[in-house]
Formats: structure tokens, C-alpha cells, sequence
């Protein structure tokens, strides 16, 4: 079901003085989202403590938020940007177009960790001839601007350091950060917008899906932002205490390879380790009924995508005759660098099990959020890695060299960048479904499956969205039922 929000509460029954309790695995490695703080931060802060000039809606559409109104050019190069009237930051300041400009630089600046830095690193300059106007002049062509602008999230240009702090425009500011255990957000009171349907929203982080749902079992918790141990789902889906929901996921399951060292370097063997995955028992065996298996990097919620599943299907035989023709005819050893937090561990299992059946040995290395930011992400000090990625329309990072996958085909490199610079939409998409099908003919990396995303709620709780693109959760539609 691809939907805004899961309803169930009526307008005049609700308790608009509730605070809701939110479970979830993800918490925030810092506050910032160009500090590398990870998914954590986007589903507690986006769209709730910070907001942008557009906003990707739990239905995948982008809509205007702080932007009021916008023109373009005829070139396509200078988009005009009317900011909305009387918005405040939490400090009190009022939101100007210097914001905007210092918004937008921090986002493209050399220490970013942002994964929007390559995708704006097209615009030109930043004007600001008034409080009110922000003129973005770019380099070339850029049809996803508006979306790209959707992850920039405005910040108080007179704040510092924000990687324990806020000062954002949104309908709820921070109350409380107890790191390791929970996060609070209380309601704003001089928000720009609609006011939020409960007081405040406290985030509570677990370091295990069966602790998480545990709570939910225990009133703990009003809501599971999304459920990681398929194992549980009986216990809540039976029940009329609880609320079952199943979304559009974007969250893909994936073994990325260091496609710059051997032997990630040979297409050959990375085919060879594709059809050496039964990725239909995998997901089964995580996610039992649930999930659905992709055979590229693209979910079915992107405009380019097509079931590419066939392209490298199950066959261990011919997974063996892969290896040898690359030179492998014994296999190889490498070792799978592998988040601590559930289901990667299990997922690793599993591809060694799988991989030794084709004589290739995997060896598991298990390693923190931290960890893999630091050595993979940022040093690319590894050979393969499992990870989840949650961001929608995400295929643009093949198109960069520089990720930490290293994938480098200079055709799908022009493809996607080309496809930035089409003038409509129809033209975009043809660019980029070409450029899928040959990152898939290329087996790039080992994309196993789509999540599922499934969210579940005390039934007395409605509101919530359910898809959590770019594992966004907004919380100001919250309804709690009056006692």
C-alpha cells in the first residue's frame, strides 16, 4: 500500500496533550546531517525539527515547504525562490534567505558528509537580494533540483555546532537527548504551520528487534517505526491491541563490493557471487512472507524502475564456471565486513554458507555504525560490506566514482549525469532505466532484497506514515486516542 499515514482515530477523539513513544533501532550517531550521523537522525529530525524548501511526502511526491513559490529560467540554469512569511526558528530568529544561502553551503562544503554533496555540487552561485528571495543560479541543467533540495535541512545561520543541538524551523524543537536511550521533541509553539496533533514525540532507541517489540508489547512504546524481526509479526498481527501496516520500502539489503581491488575488480566474479545466492531462501529465511527481491539497486517506488531479477539468477554451476573463466577455479578468500546490528549479522551467515558451496570463502568481520562509517565509508578500507540503504532515488551514486563502492563505468557515469540535464521528466527516466539495466548487467554489487516496511502501533495510535522514504517518520499527525 503506498499511502500518506495510517488513520484510525478521529478528529474529536484524540488527546492533543499526548506524547507519543516512538521505538526504534536507529539512533542518531550525532544531530547533523552533514556530520555523518546516519538514518537515525533523518527519521527523528527531518521534517520534524528541521524542515526544507521542498518536502519528499511519505507517498514519494515533492512538494513545497519553506518555499512559498519558485520560477525557473527559461535555460533551466536560475531558479527564483520565494520564502514562506513569518517563519521562526526555535531560538526565535526569523528565517531569511541568508539561512537559506548558509543552509545550502553547508550541505556542498568540503567536510560535508552529506549524500546530496555531489548531487548539488552543480549550482553556480547563491544570491539573496532580499530577506525574502534566494536566486540559485547553476552550472548546468539540474531537473531533480527541487528534489535534491528536499535533504538540505534549514539551519539558523547564526547556529555552530549542531551535532548536539538545533535550531530548526519545524513544528517540534528538541527537549532531550539521553544518548543510548531516547530522544525528545516537544511541540513548538511559534511553528509557522498547522500545529501538531500531540504535544511532543520521545524517540526510544533499542539495540535489538526483540527488546523493541517487547515494548510495544508492554505499552513502552506507542509505535514501531519499522519492524526488524519478521518472527514477532504473529504476535501483533492477531491481536486488536495492535495496528499492522505494510508500506512502500525503500531500504535495500545489499553486499557492496570494493569495486576498485581484486577480485571485486573482475565482472566476472562479482556475477559469479550473485548467482551464487539463493536470494529467495535469504529472504524467506529473514523476512518469511514479507520483503520482495530486486535485481538492481532501484525499488519499484523509482520512476526508472524494471525487474532486472534475471539477470543474474540463482545457478550455482554456473556461478563456478564464472569463477573459473575469471581465473578463480578454486575460489577465493575474502572477508565481509558486517554491521553489529540486526539482520546483517544473520545475512552474513548466510552468504557464507552460500558462497562456500561455489569453493569462495567468506570470513565475517562484525563492526559498529561507527566503525563502518569510519573504515568504509570514509576510508573505503575494505572488500565487501553488507548494508542497508534507505535513501529514495538513490541510483545517481554509481554515477560517482568517489563512493565508497568505488563502482567506475564511465557510460552509466554519463548516463546518470546526463539524465540531471534532460528537460523533462520522460527524458530523465529513459536516461537512467538505461543506466540500471547496465549496472545490474554488471553486477555492481550483490543486491539481495528489499525490506519490507512495516510498521506497528498500539491501535489506540494513528497518524503515523507508513513508507519512511529516506527513513523519514513524521510524527506532527500523531493522534492518541482520549482516555
Amino acid at each position: 500500500m503506498l499511502a500518506g499515514t495510517a488513520f484510525g482515530v478521529s478528529a474529536q477523539d484524540f488527546d492533543a496533550s499526548a506524547t507519543i513513544n516512538i521505538g526504534s533501532l536507529y539512533e542518531p550517531q550525532n544531530l547533523d546531517n552533514t556530520a555523518g550521523a546516519g538514518q537515525g537522525v533523518n527519521e527523528a529530525f527531518n521534517g520534524n525539527v528541521y524542515e526544507a524548501l521542498f518536502k519528499l511526502t511519505d507517498a514519494g511526491a515533492v512538494e513545497k515547504s519553506l518555499v512559498a513559490d519558485y520560477t525557473q529560467s527559461e535555460d533551466g540554469l536560475t531558479y527564483t525562490f520565494k520564502l514562506q512569511p513569518n517563519v521562526k526558528f526555535h531560538s526565535g530568529d526569523p528565517l531569511t534567505a541568508a539561512d537559506v544561502k548558509s543552509s545550502i553551503e553547508r550541505v556542498v562544503a568540503e567536510n560535508s558528509k552529506s549524500s546530496r554533496k555531489k548531487s548539488l555540487s552543480v549550482i553556480d552561485s547563491i544570491e539573496t537580494p532580499d530577506d525574502a528571495t534566494v536566486v540559485v543560479k547553476l552550472k548546468s541543467r539540474s531537473i531533480s533540483l527541487p528534489y535534491n533540495l528536499s535533504y538540505v535541512w534549514i539551519v539558523n545561520d547564526a547556529a555552530t555546532d549542531i551535532t548536539s543541538s538545533e535550531d530548526g524551523t519545524g513544528p517540534y524543537k528538541l527537549a532531550d537527548w539521553r544518548r543510548g536511550s531516547a530522544l525528545a521533541l516537544e511541540k513548538f509553539d511559534g511553528y509557522w504551520g498547522a500545529a501538531p496533533t500531540n504535544a511532543g514525540v520521545t524517540y526510544n532507541y533499542f539495540t535489538d528487534a526483540t527488546a523493541l517489540n517487547n515494548a510495544l508489547l508492554t505499552g513502552a512504546v506507542d509505535i514501531i517505526t519499522s519492524v526488524q524481526s519478521p518472527d514477532s509479526l504473529a504476535q501483533f498481527k492477531d491481536n486488536p491491541q495492535f495496528t499492522v501496516t505494510e508500506g512502500a520500502s525503500t531500504t535495500k539489503e545489499i553486499l557492496a563490493y570494493n569495486d576498485r581491488v581484486a577480485p571485486f575488480d573482475n565482472v566476472k566474479v562479482r556475477k559469479a557471487l550473485a548467482r551464487a545466492v539463493d536470494k529467495k531462501k535469504l529472504l524467506e529465511s529473514i523476512w518469511g512472507d514479507y520483503g520482495t527481491l530486486i535485481g538492481s539497486f532501484v525499488p519499484p517506488t523509482d520512476p526508472w524502475y524494471v525487474d532486472l531479477t534475471s539477470v543474474d539468477p540463482y545457478d550455482p554451476e554456473s556461478a563456478k564456471e564464472l569463477l573459473k573463466e575469471a581465473g578463480f577455479p578454486d575460489g577465493f578468500e575474502f572477508t565481509i565486513d558486517t554491521p553489529d546490528y540486526d539482520p546483517h549479522p544473520i545475512v552474513a551467515q548466510f552468504l557464507q554458507s552460500e558462497f562456500a558451496k561455489v569453493g569462495v570463502k567468506a570470513n565475517i568481520n562484525i563492526i559498529t555504525a561507527n566503525e563502518w562509517y569510519t573504515k568504509i565509508y570514509q576510508s573505503h578500507d575494505f572488500q565487501a560490506t553488507l548494508q542497508e540503504h534507505v535513501n529514495h532515488r538513490d541510483i545517481v551514486f554509481y554515477g560517482n566514482p568517489d563512493f565508497y563502492w568505488g563502482y567506475n563505468n564511465p557510460t552509466v557515469t554519463d548516463l546518470i549525469a546526463s539524465a540531471e540535464t534532460q528537460p523533462t521528466e520522460a527524458d530523465q527516466t529513459a536516461k537512467l532505466l538505461e543506466a540500471n539495466k547496465l549496472i545490474a548487467e554488471d553486477a555492481a554489487s550483490n543486491w539481495l532484497y528489499l525490506y519490507p516496511q512495516i510498521v506497528v502501533s498500539a491501535a489506540n495510535v494513528s497518524g503515523y506514515p507508513i513508507n519512511g522514504l529516506n527513513s523519514q517518520f513524521f510524527a506532527y499527525g500523531i493522534k492518541k486516542a482520549a482516555q
